[in-house]
């Protein structure tokens, strides 16, 4: 089962309410001036009406600024303070900024709204579970509806309620009897095994957690749930003396997820002997990680609202919980909030096995808000750190090609593989591909070819390599059927990837099969239509076959869709000369234009999130 439809299940439910809460009534929509929706600078202190205040609350909403939109829509409520529209916003806001406390106190207040049901009955029960007051937890969870996630979700959280009551039995018993698709097992079991463990049942953890990391199908829809089993599992076995036993259930983990650094650190902890303390100790701690299991799951593009509802909900109960604060921070840099990022990885607590991991995107993110020097200083400090974690070299040359620093960038490498050793692995040919491409920017052809041919030999398919190799070689005229077969082949494992598309269009451009070009140029700006190096090369294209009318408006959205500067002179003069007329006489007609753009960047094997 995949997480696409794990997300299906939050129709009608939570999901639903907030994007209802996210649009503006249309009673707020007719009484504010037209004036007061440009997003211009304001000051809170000055707005004096409501339609103000709350098109300034939503300005600041929608772009996820969530303390500045909750203090906006107070002020709305000064001037409407029955306006259950902007309740229902504020409460969210606060939520989403990790105010529970303040949360609560309108959810209270909204209990009866049936719109919001979902998230106040929730929210309520969070604060419940905080207080201690666990049966009053209890009855707010009841759910009788259709919906598989919520019954999940509020069965779980029941369960250690129950727990918290002093009932781990009951607690168990209580997950056991839910009933549901198949999915439901692996929540089940790593739940079930940590209420057992922290009632002192190990036999019982055990098992649970065995239950947990066989369930294979269950670790890829939620892989995150999955990995706290292992991590659960190791630490037990480890307290108890066990230690081959632990480091046997991290290699569980190790052969699911490769070059994970929490398993590497937590693998080093056990090895050393040093003490192991679970992360689950507490019904509050249990109610985290339920909120954190389905958030987990529900982790992707387009679900970031609710799965930041679930995350804060979680960081109110468990507030050092190192994944929760990494999740946090991923889930702001895809939100292009790196600031907040930052923020959230400072947070995770020394020690953690959580830690490296959130250095290393701390880096990253340091770097993509211009703080490059200190994202290349900070990266450096944990290859020093740690000279055979191969993702401190993958994330320390990602910012390092993005700072186009490549003669740096292909020193790291080489200290990268000198640490593989002389039998690098499958998962090593990202090492090779980025040292390539180093020494290809830096123009020293004969370093960086071995290294992709290399990079191939560990892992054949890899369409990355394949078409960067085969363009290379095509840009220098060598190879050119070969690099064209890679090309293709490239095209056949990705035939959605609309770069690897225009690199095989412009291959065919390169080698004067123009109408073929076309044909793969069109595909790849379909798939990529805001690319302007992509509708660049299609005007080009056009040019060629004769399209001259098409090719110039082609050049011209090139110019519209913003190319870097050094490209805005060349494609004016195309705009104004066309092409050069091609020369017979030259047996590769790219030979009549200039050398191909530079390539682009392949995708940053360092990852955001493991």
């Amino acid at each position: 089962m995949r997480q696409t439809h794990i997300l299906r299940l939050l129709s009608g439910a939570a999901l639903l309410a907030l994007a209802s809460l996210a649009s503006v009534p249309q009673s707020l929509a007719e009484e504010t001036p037209a004036a007061a929706a440009e997003t211009k600078p304001f000051d809170v202190n000055s707005i004096n009406s409501f339609s103000g205040a709350f098109l300034a609350a939503r300005t600041a909403d929608v772009d996820r600024d969530f303390a500045t939109a909750t203090k906006l829509y107070r002020t709305a409520l000064e001037f409407q303070p029955d306006n259950v529209d902007v309740k229902q916003r504020l409460m969210i806001t606060l939520l989403m900024n990790g105010d529970l406390e303040d949360g609560v106190k309108i959810a209270e207040e909204l209990k009866g709204d049936r719109s919001v049901e979902r998230i106040t009955t929730v929210v309520r029960a969070v604060d419940a579970i905080r207080k201690k007051e666990f049966k009053n937890a209890e009855k707010l969870l009841v759910y009788k509806g259709p919906n598989d996630l919520d019954r999940l979700l509020n069965g779980l959280l029941i369960g250690w309620a129950k727990a918290g009551s002093g009932n781990p039995k009951n607690a168990i018993a209580s997950i056991q009897a839910l009933e549901g698709p198949e999915w439901f097992a692996i929540f089940k079991n790593y739940h079930e095994g940590a209420i057992a463990l922290a009632a002192g049942d190990k036999a019982t953890a055990r098992a649970r957690f065995n239950d947990a990391i066989l369930d294979r199908n269950g670790g890829g829809a939620a892989p995150d749930t999955f990995l706290r089993a292992i991590t659960a599992l190791a630490r037990l076995e480890a307290r108890d003396g066990n230690k081959q036993k632990a480091l046997d259930a991290i290699a569980v983990g190790e052969n699911f997820l490769n070059n994970y650094a929490p398993l590497s650190s937590l693998r080093i902890s056990i090895e050393k002997g040093q003490p192991q303390e679970q992360q689950v100790r507490d019904a509050a701690q249990g109610a985290a990680a339920v909120l954190f299991s389905i958030g987990a799951a529900l982790n992707r593009d387009g679900a970031e609202d609710i799965v930041s509802l679930y995350l804060q909900s979680a960081r109110a109960l468990d507030p050092d919980s190192s994944d929760v604060l990494v999740m946090l921070g991923g889930v702001a840099e895809n939100l292009k909030k790196p600031e907040q990022a930052i923020e959230f990885y400072r947070q995770v607590p020394e020690g953690s096995p959580m830690r490296r991991l959130s250095e290393m995107q701390l880096g990253l993110a340091l770097a993509s808000v211009g703080k490059v020097e200190e994202a290349k200083t900070h990266l450096k400090g944990l290859i020093e750190l740690d000279p055979k974690d191969i993702r401190s070299y993958v994330a320390y040359g990602s910012v390092l090609s993005d700072a186009k620093d490549y003669r740096e960038m292909s020193r790291v490498y080489d200290q990268a593989v000198d640490s593989l050793g002389p039998l690098p692995k499958k998962q090593d040919w990202s090492i090779y591909f980025q040292r390539g491409i180093a020494y290809e920017r830096l123009k020293e052809w004969p370093k960086a070819e071995p290294n992709f041919t290399k990079a191939l030999e560990l892992n054949p398919d890899q369409p990355q390599v394949l078409n960067y190799l085969g363009y290379s070689w095509i840009d220098m005229n060598i190879n050119l059927e070969k690099g064209l077969e890679m090309i293709r082949k490239a095209v056949e494992l990705k035939p959605d990837d609309g770069y690897i598309i225009d690199s095989l269009g412009w291959a065919y451009f390169r080698m004067g099969r123009f109408e073929d070009a076309v044909t793969e140029l069109e595909r790849a700006a379909e798939l990529l239509a805001g690319d302007p190096t992509i509708n660049d090369h299609l005007g080009d294209a056009y040019w060629r076959v004769g399209r001259k009318l098409e090719a110039v408006y082609k050049w011209n959205q090139t110019l519209d869709l913003k190319p870097e500067e050094a490209e805005i002179p060349k494609i004016k003069a195309k705009i104004e000369n066309g092409l050069p007329p091609l020369d017979d006489n030259v047996p590769n007609a790219a030979d009549a234009n200039e050398k191909l753009p530079e390539k682009t960047d392949p995708v940053d094997t360092a990852g955001k999130k493991s």
